[in-house]
């Protein structure tokens, strides 16, 4: 599944580049631009797009609404940082975001990994033509009973590989629901029937798609850093 986005634009690159505002951001722009690996696994802050005016800021590793204490949070935040395209409707967890909270997650490229004769290797993956792209995800607010505050997180939407993810993933043969920019708007329409909605999380063509080896290294190195982004040489 997918754990390791991109995002190396600048904030004003993303407002340019959706329409939105970016009143939320600005104090946060050092945490969340330029980043060149965003690890799941740190429940990081990312920005994504919703119907608000506003960049929005969300935790990566979705909280449903219904959870009760903080524990149960913590723990289900690591189970649902992606969300099946398949199950997206059916899911307790997913359900009603899927219903009516539905986001973009910009991305630049995003990380997975290749099994090969017992070892793990790395790929950078991204579209030809878009360097800044949409990844369809869902989101929800939950309110932690213990400081008041309401808490935002998503969840990054996956669906079945298309032939070249298959073999780069190919232990889990899944792939992020990438979304053409004529279908973001679409994503986030609550009035988007279900049926309309499930053919945008079908796989994206492999033809507007392009993918590298990277070092092995890169997950820990700051996520600042551009030598992520180095091509692996044998």
């Amino acid at each position: 599944m997918c754990s390791h986005n991109s995002m190396t634009k600048k904030i004003e690159e993303l407002a340019s580049r959706y329409g939105r505002k970016t009143d939320l951001v600005d104090a946060a722009r050092e945490v969340i631009e330029s980043k060149y690996d965003i690890s799941v696994f740190t429940w990081p802050r990312c920005p994504v797009i919703t119907n608000a005016e506003e960049i929005q800021l969300y935790h990566w590793g979705l909280i449903p609404f219904w959870i009760k204490s903080k524990e149960e949070a913590d723990k289900i935040k690591l189970r649902t940082y992606n969300a099946r395209a398949d199950s997206l409707f059916e899911k307790p967890s997913y359900r009603e975001p899927a219903k009516a909270r539905r986001c973009l997650i910009p991305s630049t490229g995003f990380f997975e990994w290749r099994h090969e004769n017992g070892k793990k290797i790395p790929y950078f993956i991204y579209l030809k033509n878009e360097e800044l792209f949409s990844l369809a995800g869902i989101y929800d607010i939950w309110r932690n009973p213990e400081t008041g505050e309401d808490v935002y997180t998503y969840s990054m939407v996956t669906t079945q590989a298309n032939p070249m993810m298959e073999y780069i993933h190919n232990a889990a043969k899944r792939m992020p629901a990438i979304l053409s920019r004529e279908d973001e708007e679409k994503w986030l329409d609550l009035a988007t029937s279900r049926k309309e909605l499930e053919t945008l999380l079908l796989p994206y063509n492999e033809k507007y798609m392009e993918a590298y080896p990277v070092n092995n290294n890169f997950i820990r190195k700051s996520p600042d850093d551009p030598s992520i982004l180095e091509r692996r040489v044998s």
